[in-house]
């Protein structure tokens, strides 16, 4: 990018809406939705039984990723959520295009051998749903080009040379 440029993300309000509208948006809401309750109910009930069997160290790996999986949820959830409001006419596409409500950036998985193998498989499957789920924001918005605000930035020029 040039400089008094900055990145934004801009909506192509057709595509957000043919795929908010799709068949393949319809399930990956459900599937995640699903996913979410599941695991919410593995760490609330099996899951907490068996961490409290591992050792020390298992423990630790156990409760990073059990953090890393519900924050991975949260965002497909967050994201979905969103788009579906877009698709009952509450959001408009440009709004949904805004940082506040695109997908972060993927954390590396790096399963341990410790966690038990049913939070390994919630992990797995999560990171496919979020793989997914990035791809449609990838197909639904793209990255442009904003020139700044030439007003703004001759104010911002003014405010340091005077601030002494």
């Amino acid at each position: 990018m040039s400089a008094g440029v900055k990145p934004a993300f801009a909506a192509r309000p057709g595509v957000v809406l043919d795929q908010a509208a799709a068949e393949l948006f319809e399930r990956t809401f459900r599937e995640g939705m699903d996913l979410i309750a599941e695991v919410s109910a593995y760490l609330d009930g099996i899951g907490r039984l068996e961490s409290r069997r591992l050792s020390r160290e298992a423990a630790a790996d156990y409760a990073a990723e059990s953090m890393r999986l519900t924050t991975r949820l949260m965002q497909v959830a967050s994201w979905l959520m969103v788009q579906r409001s877009v698709r009952e006419g509450e959001t408009r596409p440009e709004a949904a295009a805004e940082a506040r409500y695109r997908l972060g950036h993927p954390s590396a998985p790096r399963l341990s051998p410790r966690i038990p193998e049913t939070l390994a498989s919630f992990s797995r499957r999560a990171d496919r749903l979020f793989e997914r789920v990035s791809r449609m924001d990838r197909q639904m918005y793209v990255e442009v080009e904003l020139a700044a605000n030439p007003v703004a930035s001759h104010l911002e020029r003014l405010r340091s040379a005077f601030a002494g």
